[in-house]
């Protein structure tokens, strides 16, 4: 008999997806407008534009397994992973004003240092709270259904918050006649409400002993990590290795984090220079979003009928075919464009909340086999990978600019662009995201974890609890 799920009360649910405005926030406003505020107001060239923001998610990528290890063993000694929440929550809107504030006048490769410098601090207290994060739910609950409707709800908060930043930032910094003051006012109020989103998750971190809100907390004492400073990075091979599905998960994941990351990238330069209107990036945002808001919940449902992972396939190939559509910005931009964006946000929404959804039952599942409680380190695996995916989807597109003569510029100068790069940045928006994408689902046939697998699990950790 599979053990009975522990319930969430509403307040643990809806603090949980809170966070997401922090995650979401961070997640989407440097993805649109880092790279054109670069090339576009500081004139640095597009390949070296790409390689400062590359450079930068290099790092979190090397750290965040790091910072897993950290959090598995300060759960271990405090009971909880509220701490680095806490310094992640305080720390980010800090860089992120400095990332945009850098003083007119300076030169291009200086204005490519400083915003280098003040976005690595930024990711860098970004990863400590959104490993830890990303590690709570399978401690919140074990139940394979619990799980769908804690993550469902957190991207319906995600999604949410990637329209207001994604839709929001390019107003706020469009309100200003001064591009430079535009840029700074839009990081200072992003960053805040950044924060905010953070601390609010902080709150619900569990501790060992329980918190309210949550019914049973998992019992199961975590096994002490290995101290040392490569003990998050060997614990994060050693979960790599040891579970083939959150090896198939996470290639999936991560090429859809590079489709979408060069989409995100993509869609300033497409509303500028295909569409010929800069604020076009806003109904673009719109037209993706605010689908994904509405249908996200029935993805849940299609998890409950179908399984996780058969769900997490459709939305994968109907994002596919949405993108592929969009090829024909090449001979004829208009926008008619609006309605594929808008099925793919449909698609992105199940794309978001089923793996999201699917990784604490690859955690449990490993606890559960392995006898070892890694939430963190595969948190922290999970979150480098993400990043990657997020951060090579720039690169791409800066490499497509390139390769296509885009030409960049600076604040109050006015350039037209060759024919051929305005058919790159449309191809980089349609063809390359979908065959990402495609490539995704070859990586997901190696994930094999069912409902009854789950279940399973948490019936045997439920005996050994009751019989402790």
């Amino acid at each position: 008999m599979p053990a009975p799920e522990r319930t969430l009360s509403r307040g643990v649910v809806t603090r949980y997806a809170i966070g997401s405005i922090g995650t979401g926030g961070f997640a989407t406003l440097p993805g649109l407008v880092l790279v054109y505020y670069l090339t576009d107001t500081l004139g640095v060239a597009a390949l070296a534009a790409g390689a400062v923001v590359t450079a930068a998610k290099v790092w979190d990528v090397l750290i965040d397994p790091w910072i897993g290890g950290r959090s598995d063993r300060a759960l271990v000694t405090s009971g909880t992973r509220r701490r680095g929440m806490l310094i992640g929550a305080i720390g980010l809107p800090i860089g992120f004003a400095l990332t945009f504030a850098v003083v007119p006048g300076l030169g291009p490769v200086a204005s490519g240092v400083w915003v280098f410098l003040a976005f690595l601090a930024t990711a860098t207290f970004f990863s400590i709270f959104q490993v830890p994060y990303i590690a709570l739910p399978a401690e919140l609950t074990s139940g394979y259904d619990e799980r769908t409707r804690l993550l469902t709800w957190r991207v319906v908060v995600l999604t949410i918050a990637i329209l207001l930043f994604g839709a929001g930032g390019p107003e706020l910094r469009g309100a200003f006649g001064d591009e430079h003051l535009g840029y700074l006012v839009m990081a200072v109020v992003a960053g805040l409400v950044i924060g905010a989103g953070m601390l609010v998750a902080t709150t619900i971190a569990p501790r060992r002993r329980g918190i309210p809100g949550i019914a049973d907390a998992p019992a199961a004492a975590p096994a002490a990590p290995s101290p040392g400073a490569l003990a998050g990075y060997r614990e994060g091979v050693a979960a790599l290795r040891r579970s083939a599905p959150f090896r198939a998960l996470l290639g999936a994941f991560v090429l859809q984090g590079l489709a979408t990351g060069l989409m995100l990238a993509g869609a300033q330069f497409v509303a500028t220079w295909v569409l010929r209107d800069e604020q076009a990036v806003t109904l673009l945002f719109v037209s993706l979003i605010a689908p994904a808001v509405l249908v996200t919940p029935l993805w849940q449902l299609v998890a409950r009928r179908v399984g996780k992972e058969r769900g997490f396939v459709a939305a994968s190939a109907l994002f596919t075919i949405a993108a592929l559509s969009m090829i024909a910005l090449v001979w004829a931009p208009g926008p008619w464009v609006y309605l594929p964006v808008a099925v793919a946000g449909a698609a992105y929404a199940g794309m978001q909340s089923l793996p999201m959804a699917m990784l604490p039952d690859v955690i449990s599942h490993d606890a559960s086999r392995s006898g070892l409680d890694r939430a963190g380190s595969f948190g922290g695996v999970w979150t480098a990978g993400e990043t990657a995916g997020m951060a090579l989807g720039a690169t791409v597109l800066t490499i497509v600019l390139a390769l296509t003569g885009y030409l960049e510029s600076t604040a109050g100068v006015t350039v037209e662009q060759p024919d051929s790069a305005v058919a790159g940045i449309a191809i980089a928006f349609s063809i390359v995201p979908a065959v990402l994408v495609a490539l995704s689902l070859l990586a997901l046939r190696g994930y094999r974890l069912r409902r009854e697998d789950i279940d399973a699990g948490a019936a045997h950790a439920g005996e050994e609890r009751t019989t402790a």
